[in-house]
């Protein structure tokens, strides 16, 4: 069993879909599970930044293995809007309605929908900093479609398919999604180091 790898997020979604691609690869925990509670602050101007930013305030206070992504969805009608601020878009954290109806209102009358979802993660494995990063091309939709998911997922229409992430399962979610690519790049360098 390879040692604990702790995944810089408090945001179970997030914690699901990863460990849904990991397995039983990695001992993935969360930052309550090492009894990390507070919300780490997100300065960076960059998905990188970000993830960076995130993973070294978890490396320098509990001395372990781990990792933080930034993710966000960028709009090229909306010059890659929301982007870094994907999460605070409408102003408040985390207010995935008010940021889908932002993007709606901003698009309105658009027919330039073209979108992407990017992730870039930072891992800190015994101390060395590694990045990753995925990318999911698509279009924005007109109006929210399906249940699953979190975030901009009902409006996020990937290149390829005819719905929403928010009508896929997490295992067909997670057989493209950003996040996904990215952390097939950091479980195939782990199985590099640890073979």
């Amino acid at each position: 069993m390879p040692n604990p790898l702790v995944f810089a997020t408090h945001n179970n979604h997030k914690l699901q879909e990863v460990a849904a691609k990991t397995g039983s690869q990695l001992q993935l925990l969360s930052l309550t599970d090492i009894g990390c509670m507070e919300d780490i602050p997100e300065t960076g101007t960059t998905f990188q930044e970000n993830a960076s930013i995130k993973s070294h305030y978890v490396f320098d206070r509990y001395k372990v293995n781990c990792f933080a992504d930034d993710s966000g969805l960028e709009i090229e009608a909306l010059n890659n809007e929301p982007g870094v601020y994907s999460a605070r878009y409408a102003g408040e954290h985390g207010n995935h309605e008010a940021n889908i109806n932002k993007v709606l209102t901003n698009l309105n009358g658009v027919t330039n929908r073209k979108a992407r979802f990017r992730t870039v993660i930072s891992l800190l494995w015994n101390g060395e900093e590694h990045f990753f990063d995925g990318t999911v091309n698509g279009t924005i939709r007109t109006e929210r479609v399906g249940a699953q998911g979190f975030g901009y997922d009902p409006i996020f229409e990937p290149e390829g398919y005819d719905i929403t992430f928010a009508e896929m399962s997490m295992e067909q979610k997670n057989s493209i999604s950003h996040r996904a690519i990215a952390m097939e790049k950091l479980i195939d360098f782990l199985n590099g180091k640890q073979a």
